[in-house]
């Protein structure tokens, strides 16, 4: 059993890792050039928190997925919001850095957070832990669509495609 344990605690990392990898080159060539607020968090922060994070999200969907007795038809929604939403969570780096499409990110951020407190109110009947697992992850969200939204405002000339 510790190997579901540990696929799913597992999981949500290799969305992010790939989302790191493949756009880390546009992190000091674009996103340190773009206006943000002065509450913006340090980049080296950013990996720190959502290696907690992802680890927190995918231990909560392991601890679901027992409780509700593995792919039953009863995990169908609680799961399958929590995919939805961590595909959400994968697009958003290349969104962002990749294309540097704001417009993009931007919904991408919004309708990953509607997922998100989706997934954690259908979680909260099956399983509270789980459910308060997920909080931070709903607080990061918040700091970090806030900071989407911000940078979308302060960056009119770089809402829409990839340009240099």
């Amino acid at each position: 059993m510790w190997a579901y344990t540990v696929g799913f605690t597992v999981l949500p990392h290799v969305g992010g890792f790939l989302g790191w990898f493949l756009n880390r080159k546009e992190i000091p060539a674009w996103y340190e050039k773009l206006k943000k607020p002065s509450w913006c968090p340090s980049r080296r922060v950013f990996p720190v928190v959502w290696t907690m994070l992802y680890t927190g999200m995918g231990y909560a969907s392991y601890l679901v997925w027992n409780d509700l007795g593995g792919c039953s038809s009863k995990a169908i929604v609680p799961l399958g919001l929590y995919g939805a939403q961590l595909v959400l969570n994968w697009a958003w780096p290349p969104l962002f850095f990749g294309a540097r499409n704001l417009n993009m990110a931007l919904l991408d951020i919004l309708c990953l957070d509607g997922l998100a407190v989706g997934t954690v109110c259908s979680w909260y009947r099956i399983n509270r832990g789980a459910a308060l697992l997920l909080l931070p992850y709903l607080g990061w969200l918040a700091v970090a669509t806030c900071l989407t939204i911000r940078i979308w405002k302060d960056n009119p000339e770089h809402k829409s495609a990839k340009s240099d």
